[in-house]
């Protein structure tokens, strides 16, 4: 065989299955990569909004789970705090009456005198008195005969005082549990939020704030008739009890709601008491404690501790508390608007007072 023929048959087939792999390898114009597909593909702007406030809901609900349990673990650990110190004293009384036995039995045992106003000192209700009288003295000698029974008494008081304190410890780590679970279960819930919120496109964001500003106008009239005019107030066509008294805020009241005004524009962080950001009970508790007037630590506590009152008169600085369970919480500042720290990604604003389902009215002070 002629070498160069079979060399150019050679490099014939090679060129022939380069070409043939190039076009299978290469990508068709109708077979690109498939994209992921996007969530939120085909669902309407009112379906995003939807979804967007059942997960920051969700999140609020476990805000307030979370600070309950933050509360009661720290009124635990106060309270252990004092325990401890109960048992520091009850073991040092035991110590101190088993001294004053074995000293007693000693000098009985040597004939001798004790020198009562020692006992006098310990035992005696009115220590000052000690030095007084020498009968006095002798009255407290004889008291030795109680040594033993006030002693069984302390140490009584001292296995109470040890099992109160180990179940409060049982409670405290619970407590810290429960925090740390529901802890997850919000910082899940806004991820989840925030990654919707983040994937949404330009006319989709608008329409999402253009959705917004009509429920808060749709909001604000229900709290109040056209032109202002309290609903329910015979001016205009509202209907039901007139929301808010309208009362001009005074005092403490005016203190808070100054306080809860001047934190406008500040973050909405969940657990945060200020002074930096807030969530929304944080808001309403700082507020009251700065008026003078400290208040339960969550919505929930607000709602069941405070004083409440008709949704007719409120007034500024009075507490409204939104949702069947509690966990909102807004001060209303007069005119059918209030001041909060809405949810995480929002800041402290106003809102209609009536932007989302009222529970109730408190009043702290009253």
């Amino acid at each position: 065989m002629n070498v160069s023929t079979g060399g150019r048959r050679l490099l014939g087939r090679g060129a022939t299955t380069a070409l043939v792999c190039a076009i299978l390898l290469a990508p068709g114009p109708g077979h690109a990569a498939p994209r992921e597909p996007d969530p939120q593909a085909g669902k309407s702007i009112e379906d995003i909004r939807a979804e967007l406030d059942g997960l920051y809901r969700e999140a609020e609900v476990a805000t307030e789970a979370y600070n309950a349990a933050n509360e009661k673990a720290a009124k635990q650990e106060k309270r252990l705090t004092t325990l401890r110190k109960d048992l520091t004293r009850a073991e040092q009384r035991v110590k101190d009456l088993r001294d004053l036995a074995g000293a007693a039995a000693r000098t009985q045992y040597r004939g001798g005198d004790l020198a009562a106003t020692g006992i006098q000192l310990l035992l005696g209700d009115h220590p000052d008195q000690a030095l007084d009288e020498a009968s006095q003295a002798r009255q407290a000698m004889r008291g030795l005969v109680n040594v033993s029974e006030t002693q069984k008494t302390a140490r009584e008081e001292l296995s109470d005082q040890t099992e109160a304190a180990t179940k409060e410890l049982r409670e405290l780590k619970s407590s810290r549990a429960d925090k740390a679970a529901a802890k997850q279960k919000i910082e899940k819930k806004i991820a989840t939020a925030e990654r919707i919120e983040a994937g949404l496109e330009e006319e989709q964001t608008r329409r999402l704030a253009a959705l917004e500003r009509e429920r808060a106008r749709q909001a604000e009239a229900r709290w109040t008739g056209p032109g202002g005019t309290p609903a329910g107030s015979g001016k205009g066509k509202g209907k039901g009890p007139a929301p808010g008294g309208g009362t001009q805020a005074s005092g403490a009241a005016a203190k808070a709601v100054g306080f809860a005004m001047a934190q406008i524009g500040k973050p909405y962080v969940w657990g945060a008491v200020g002074p930096s950001s807030y969530d929304c009970s944080g808001l309403t508790s700082a507020a009251w404690a700065a008026a003078g007037h400290p208040i339960p630590r969550t919505s929930q506590a607000q709602w069941g501790g405070l004083t409440r009152v008709s949704l007719s008169s409120a007034r500024p600085g009075d507490l409204i508390i939104y949702y069947n369970d509690a966990t909102h919480v807004g001060m209303y500042i007069g005119g059918g608007q209030m001041v909060h720290a809405p949810r995480p990604g929002r800041s402290i604003t106003t809102a209609p007072a009536a932007s989302m389902p009222v529970l109730g009215v408190v009043r702290p002070g009253a």
